[in-house]
């Protein structure tokens, strides 16, 4: 049975030095892990990249659940995990709930990986 990941806090976006910098502790590589776990789902990719390019910034669950051709149970759980890791907010608008990508715990990420990626 695999080794499970001790449960951290990771919701706010991951502030360490660049992997490249010096070799990482411990607890800066398990927060860098638990971010990439939540996003090593190709369904979390892609409703991450709906979330990213929607005109008005946030998203319904429903709305989602269309766009990913899979029940809003199924889309919750993975956005639930992508919550969990600081990924996403969501925020209840009556019966409804809506979703939106939070770009700053995605610019921290990339940033860590390469900081001089993308410049």
């Amino acid at each position: 049975m695999p080794k499970a990941l001790p449960v951290l806090d990771v919701t706010a976006p991951i502030c360490c030095a660049p992997v490249s910098a010096a070799p990482m502790t411990d607890d800066a590589a398990l927060e860098v892990a638990l971010r990439l776990k939540a996003l090593a789902d190709p369904v979390r990719i892609k409703l991450m990249s709906i979330l990213l390019t929607a005109p008005d910034g946030a998203v319904c669950t429903c709305d989602l659940a269309d766009g990913v051709d899979l029940a809003e149970s199924t889309v919750s759980h993975h956005l639930g995990q992508l919550r969990k890791a600081g990924m996403v907010e969501s925020e209840r608008r009556g019966m409804n709930v809506f979703h939106r990508a939070r770009g700053d715990a995605l610019d921290a990420l990339r940033v860590v990986l390469d900081p001089n990626c993308c410049r």
